[in-house]
């Protein structure tokens, strides 16, 4: 893998959503995610792609400082539009040679920006041809930086990072606001090639505010940048250009850089360089911050399971706890033997009662179905509470969880509305789950039957009444493994135990209880992932691949390493990001400033 390779294995880890839930700082994430895209694509893949081809200088700066007025001034024609209202730059306008329109039409650099000539429409790139402009350099006037449309505000940043070359213009009234340092502390960090325009300087106060900005460059780690001064003029209008002697020290020099390959090769050299080393710093907080949110993911996956985990605590107490075989089911229980009976009858004639109930189960079908019904709806209530109680603290948790909340919000009030009791259709689903564990439970009884010693005990009780007896006993002991427990609903699980025993065995209606339960809880367990697939469902698409920062911190090492390839780079240090060729003279800045290369008449560092 080469450089370019290396580079291009980066970009496609940032290519998907590495931040969608709100865990940590995430708008500076989203946000340094998004600034490290548009440079890999507007500057860094293009240039390494044409390291030879024209080098791109970028005007930016504050709103009012005269960029277009410079440009204009500095080409000799009308090529953009200052004025009065702002913000004045809507739509960048590039300002190339003839020999390097072409290139320029290309999406060679800053691919997503459409091309348009002549009037163009906000969110395209304007190129215009200037006869005087040399081949070689081309020049691009940007949005504010801090205009008041966050649009513009984001596409000047945009097209700095896309830049060969930074000439940043401010004004005698702005130079020391916050905002245009942000971004030349930022040049600075990114090693970019940089050159200062200080504009509309009163002629008295020229000597006082160059001095005060370039201790302020000094200050801010920017000693030896190149420094202009172009002083106040008085113009007929806003459309009017600046006297070309107050621009000619600008102009010269940019004729020279035009002039000089070599020196151009430097520029791009060290901005393409100090670009690359500054992914050291930059990718590993990206990195971190996709460990974040695939902790924030486990965060709301285990406080979705602990809920439905507390569901399932729910229903086994439910099940425990004899709740089931009061209310319907011991009334229809009741409808066909007398509680008091039974007990006297378990006490004294143990034969006679078995006669009655084998004549209840052989004689009245009709009371044995309402007897599995009112066991079948008092199971499915049991499952809904449940399901309820854990949707209710599943939204809970994720409302109070980090990245919880904004998760829910996405889908609107009413979907987590919806998410905080069971799914509308759960009351159909739990009772097919009855159901078919009904089914399961005769299957049971069916089966254990049809061994020759039990086979005429429960021919006589018949497989739904024994299946009946044994859905009964799960409801009221504890699996079997202690005996029977107190008497619950008016003896109705005493009487069920005793009676399995008298049909199996006791160690056969241990099993059979512990086998029923299991499979009861085995079902509702499944049901409860299926609800609890509601909340996991939103996390499903998002959550970034489980590689992800570590295959960002391994593109990053791959790109640092292959950085020595860049032409003049063979003899830096691992830690020299700024691309210089040592001993050569600078006429901009760099981790490495040397002095310029000259004072030009009426500019230049005082």
């Amino acid at each position: 893998m080469d450089l370019l390779g290396a580079l291009q294995e980066l970009r496609r880890g940032l290519d998907r959503e590495l931040f969608p839930l709100a865990v940590g700082d995430v708008a500076a994430a989203r946000d340094a995610q998004r600034e490290l895209i548009g440079q890999l694509d507007d500057y860094l893949l293009p240039r390494l792609r044409s390291i030879d081809a024209p080098l791109l200088a970028v005007v930016g700066g504050s709103t009012g400082a005269g960029k277009s007025t410079l440009v204009n001034s500095l080409v000799g024609a009308d090529v953009c539009e200052p004025g009065v209202l702002r913000p004045t730059t809507l739509t960048p306008t590039l300002v190339v040679s003839a020999a390097d329109r072409p290139w320029f039409l290309e999406q060679n650099v800053l691919p997503g920006l459409p091309r348009a000539t002549g009037r163009a429409e906000p969110g395209t790139l304007r190129v215009e041809t200037a006869g005087s402009l040399a081949p070689g350099l081309a020049l691009l006037d940007a949005p504010d930086i801090d205009s008041v449309v966050t649009a513009n505000r984001e596409l000047a940043a945009q097209l700095l990072a896309a830049a060969d070359l930074w000439l940043f213009v401010t004004t005698a009234a702005r130079y020391a606001d916050e905002v245009p340092w942000s971004f030349l502390r930022s040049a600075r960090d990114r090693s970019t090639a940089l050159a200062v325009v200080l504009n509309r300087v009163p002629a008295e106060a020229v000597a006082a505010v160059s001095a005060d900005l370039s201790r302020l460059l000094e200050a801010n780690g920017l000693g030896g940048t190149r420094l202009f001064t172009v002083p106040e003029a008085v113009l007929p209008d806003e459309k009017a250009r600046l006297p070309q002697e107050s621009v000619r020290p600008v102009s010269q020099w940019l004729t020279e850089l035009a002039a000089d390959a070599a020196e151009r090769a430097r520029v791009v050299r060290q901005t393409l360089s100090g670009a690359l080393a500054s992914l050291g710093t930059r990718v590993p907080p990206l990195a971190e911050a996709v460990e974040r949110q695939r902790s924030g993911f486990e965060g709301l996956r285990s406080i979705v399971e602990a809920a439905y985990g507390g569901g399932m605590a729910d229903f086994d107490e439910g099940m425990r706890d004899g709740s089931l075989l009061r209310g319907e089911v011991l009334a229809r229980w009741q409808d066909f033997i007398g509680t008091g009976d039974l007990m006297r009858a378990l006490e004294s004639k143990v034969g006679w009662l078995r006669d009655r109930i084998v004549g209840f189960f052989t004689g009245r079908p009709q009371t044995t179905v309402q007897l599995r019904v009112a066991l079948e709806s008092g199971v499915v209530a049991l499952i809904r509470a449940a399901a309820d109680a854990s949707a209710e603290r599943a939204i809970e948790g994720w409302s109070a969880a980090p990245g919880g909340a904004e998760l829910l919000d996405r889908g609107g009030a009413v979907a987590a509305s919806r998410l905080g009791r069971a799914s509308p259709d759960l009351p159909q689903r739990a009772e097919k789950l009855v159901r078919g564990w009904q089914e399961y439970v005769l299957e049971l009884v069916s089966q254990e039957g049809a061994e020759r010693r039990t086979t005429a005990r429960v021919a006589s009780f018949g497989v739904n009444g024994a299946g009946l007896l044994l859905m009964l006993a799960v409801f009221a002991s504890t699996g079997g493994l202690t005996g029977i427990e107190v008497g619950i609903a008016g003896g109705t699980s005493l009487l069920s135990q005793k009676l399995l025993e008298a049909i199996f065995g006791d160690q056969a209606v241990r099993e059979l209880t512990a086998k029923a339960r299991d499979d009861l809880r085995s079902r509702v367990r499944g049901l409860m992932d299926e609800e609890a697939a509601r909340f996991t469902a939103l996390l499903e698409g998002l959550e970034p691949p489980p590689d992800a920062a570590e295959a960002l911190r391994g593109a990053v090492r791959a790109v640092l390493e292959h950085r020595r390839e860049l032409p003049g780079l063979s003899g830096e240090s691992p830690g020299d990001a700024s691309g210089e060729v040592p001993g050569r003279p600078s006429g901009v800045a760099g981790t490495r400033p040397l002095p310029p290369r000259g004072t030009a008449e009426g500019g230049g560092r005082p």
